[in-house]
């Protein structure tokens, strides 16, 4: 099963190096600077699980895609989308998978009107991972995960395939309620992303304040009641560990949209924030929290522009 990782950052760098590691027929799809990186130096992964150096991994770039791909694993930012669709789009034939591990449920409706939803499965990942200035890849805490799945939920022979191509990566598993998992991710990353970012401070620092705790609680309430509104209430262990993690006591935890903004970089706010407010706004639900920190992200994004 040849497999085209779109981006060879760092998501995309270390789940398509650890597949390329274990022997797996992995090209990525990158720009020409970061080609010629690869070619010099391999791509490198710095990693609790362990580090790899691998030499001149194959690359291709969009004007040189000759051949469709069984698996496209889409590991852009959300607001590199329209971007990368054209590029990557002649590696797509009839019975290529679509992989989306972007943030947020937007990139579904797009990927469907340019591909059709029968080539776009639901996928997530779970990673704390960068690029250093040496431009490698460096995983921050063992912790990873990598899930897919047809949204419908069905167990079908595609999905197997790719499970055991897949299964070369630790914590890469297929899901049978992948959009559930989606929507669970979201109201979690949204909740943090707009806590931290809005505080300018990670989640110990914002409970230790007068009324961090009750803030962080409030703004989890308002995602929550919009994945129920969409048919996917959040519960059960995983909810409870979601909470766990945005009211414990010390935690430096951030979300990557802040550590964005600390470096002066681009930002998923209309992608993460913003469009939970238009479902927000769909289903009537008052999300006043989340508003105030999209008007917070939105005169961030005003500010870079300007400079």
């Amino acid at each position: 099963m040849r497999v085209l990782v779109v981006g060879a950052g760092a998501i995309g760098g270390y789940f398509g190096g650890r597949m390329l590691q274990a022997g797996r027929d992995v090209t990525f799809l990158v720009r020409a600077r970061r080609a010629g990186e690869l070619a010099g130096a391999g791509l490198v992964i710095r990693s609790p699980n362990g580090d790899a150096t691998l030499k001149n991994p194959p690359t291709v770039q969009a004007d040189t895609i000759k051949d469709a791909f069984d698996v496209v694993l889409l590991s852009c930012k959300a607001y590199d989308l329209d971007e990368a669709i054209p590029s990557f789009a002649p590696a797509v034939g009839p019975q290529t998978s679509i992989i989306p591990m972007l943030n947020g449920m937007l990139h579904l409706d797009a990927l469907d009107q340019r591909f059709g939803r029968d080539r776009v499965l639901g996928g997530l990942c779970a990673i704390a991972v960068t690029l250093n200035e040496q431009r490698e890849v460096v995983q921050l805490q063992p912790m990873q995960s990598l899930n897919f799945g047809e949204r419908d939920g069905e167990k079908s022979d595609r999905v197997r395939a790719i499970a055991q191509v897949f299964s070369a990566v630790d914590g890469a598993a297929p899901s049978e309620n992948v959009l559930r998992d989606m929507w669970e991710k979201w109201v979690f990353l949204a909740s943090i992303a707009a806590s931290t970012s809005l505080m300018r401070a990670p989640v110990g620092a914002i409970v230790a304040a007068p009324g961090g705790k009750d803030f962080l609680l409030g703004i989890l309430d308002e995602c929550s009641a919009v994945a129920k509104a969409a048919g996917y209430e959040p519960g059960g262990p995983c909810f409870e560990r979601v909470k766990g993690l945005l009211t414990a006591e010390g935690s430096p935890m951030t979300a990557s949209m802040f550590r964005d903004i600390k470096a002066g970089g681009k930002v998923e706010a209309d992608h993460v924030i913003g469009d939970m407010i238009a479902r927000a706004n769909a289903a009537k639900i008052p999300v006043p929290k989340l508003r105030t920190a999209y008007t917070h992200l939105k005169a961030y994004e005003k500010m870079r522009s300007s400079q």
